[in-house]
């Protein structure tokens, strides 16, 4: 009896068990057939947390605004880094704005000590490794959909993006980036790929420059040009901070122009971020993408009296600076110089309209031999944003039929004070002697695109085809850059 129980039972088992097992297989199978499930078991999902900042403390180049408003309507990124607007795969980072717009102010302080930084959602995302963001904003127009809660640019009528400057509105054109969104690629996506890995939570910022947004038009009020960039951060990262001293008196600079910068793939130091010192002479950059290395550039005008810009080297994000010293001009002229360009444009044989932003570059020394061009921020007055207009009147010897703009930058006339940071000092170097040598460089696009072939342009030369030499209290015409195969 006792044996025969066992065995009976012992069958019972291994029926049991080959039941689970054709269960099993059946859900293995059916995973399979369902093609994509399976995939998406392996390969999981992680959570995306999206914010959108700016410099806490910045003029831009059009001009003192009290504040710019843009409406977001929605954040997607795309796996591809060749994805185009009408391509398939883009996917939403922020639900929540689709559903209700959000209007943001970019020229908003925050608490003392606090970064700018607006949270635009979160969402799960497959897990992997996203390669271009782009911000979609909502159209100057009746919306077909949902609207900003509050509008502050309501008393222009249906307008949802503006300027206020003086205390009066501007409508704040958008071009087509309402429709196309405001694409940030690979290349301004700081530490390459958004990754987003399974079952962990990633942080992503977008950092939005008004600063270096906003053209001038004229007459015709002000359009966008939009300057962002984007990167992997973590909250728990305090950026990078600091405080613009005068080197003789130790005495704080307040208004003083700082920008952290990065190596393009030409190794040219571009701006990242940059904001003006507060009333104490404080600075501070946050959030900052993770494990990034920057340069530091601060300049200055106080009184009519121009700092040489002073270059810091290899901070990393993090890191509090303590004093960075500024050298003050010291011969018979104390102010600064400036620089005047032109720039014509062409499409064919007739004119074509961009949008064109002006940057200056001197050359600092690095260990070991090499050299590096970083841009030196335009001081305060500068013109550095424009267009080429039909309207606008073009130098002598210009293409025939061209369309024309210029700039005007207003830069130290003094070679840049450099220090490298390294184990928590920084170790300078006197300014270099000489002549005070620039190059400029103008980049053209289209509503935030490249349309022209090549689409920046430089020169280290003045309208005599002499070396672009800057000085004190003095104007320098350099020499003319003309956009051809624009479109």
């Amino acid at each position: 009896m006792t044996r025969f129980s066992f065995r009976k039972n012992k069958f019972g088992v291994a029926l049991i068990c080959a039941a689970l097992l054709a269960v099993v297989s059946a859900i293995v199978a059916l995973m399979t057939g369902c093609g994509g499930n399976a995939q998406m078991v392996s390969q999981g999902f992680g959570t995306v947390m999206t914010s959108l900042s700016d410099p806490p403390t910045c003029s831009a180049p059009s001009g003192d605004f009290d504040s710019v408003y843009v409406t977001v309507r929605s954040v997607q990124v795309h796996t591809s880094a060749t994805a185009d607007v009408n391509s398939s795969g883009w996917q939403e980072l922020a639900p929540q704005v689709v559903s209700q717009p959000v209007q943001l102010d970019l020229l908003h302080l925050p608490n003392s000590g606090q970064c700018l930084l607006s949270q635009l959602g979160s969402t799960s995302l497959p897990a992997g490794d996203y390669q271009q963001i782009r911000l979609m904003l909502l159209s100057n127009q009746v919306p077909t959909g949902p609207g900003p809660l509050t509008n502050a640019c309501a008393s222009l009528g249906q307008v949802f993006n503006c300027v206020v400057k003086g205390g009066v509105a501007y409508t704040l054109d958008l071009n087509s980036q309402d429709i196309t969104g405001l694409k940030i690629p690979p290349g301004q996506i700081v530490g390459g790929p958004i990754h987003v890995t399974p079952g962990q939570s990633t942080d992503i910022n977008i950092d939005f420059d008004a600063c270096r947004s906003i053209v001038a038009m004229g007459p015709k009020g002000y359009r966008l040009k939009p300057t962002l960039t984007a990167g992997q951060v973590s909250a728990s990262l305090s950026g990078i901070s600091g405080q613009i001293v005068d080197k003789t008196t130790s005495q704080p600079i307040p208004g003083a122009l700082v920008a952290i910068e990065m190596p393009d793939g030409n190794g040219t130091d571009r701006i990242f971020m940059q904001a003006l010192t507060d009333s104490t002479g404080h600075f501070s950059f946050c959030p900052l993408p993770i494990g990034a290395t920057y340069d530091l550039v601060a300049d200055a005008v106080v009184g009519g009296t121009a700092y040489n810009a002073t270059v810091v080297l290899n901070v990393p994000g993090g890191t509090s600076v303590g004093a960075i010293p500024l050298i003050a001009e010291t011969g018979p002229v104390k102010g600064p110089g400036t620089i005047h360009g032109a720039v014509t444009a062409l499409n064919g044989s007739a004119g074509a309209n961009l949008d064109v932003s002006a940057s200056a570059f001197q050359t600092v020394a690095l260990s070991g031999g090499a050299t590096r061009p970083v841009t030196i921020p335009a001081l305060l007055g500068s013109i550095s944003i424009f267009n080429t207009d039909a309207t606008n009147p073009c130098p002598s010897g210009s293409p025939a039929g061209a369309f024309c703009g210029s700039y005007s930058l207003i830069l130290p006339a003094s070679n840049p004070n450099v220090g490298s940071f390294s184990a928590g000092t920084i170790t300078y170097t006197a300014p270099a002697s000489g002549d005070v040598l620039y190059q400029t460089e103008a980049r053209a696009s289209s509503g935030g695109t490249p349309i022209c072939s090549p689409s920046s342009l430089t020169t280290s030369k003045d309208s005599t085809n002499q070396p672009l030499k800057v000085t004190a209290g003095a104007t320098t015409t350099a020499s003319r850059l003309d956009f051809s195969g624009c479109s």
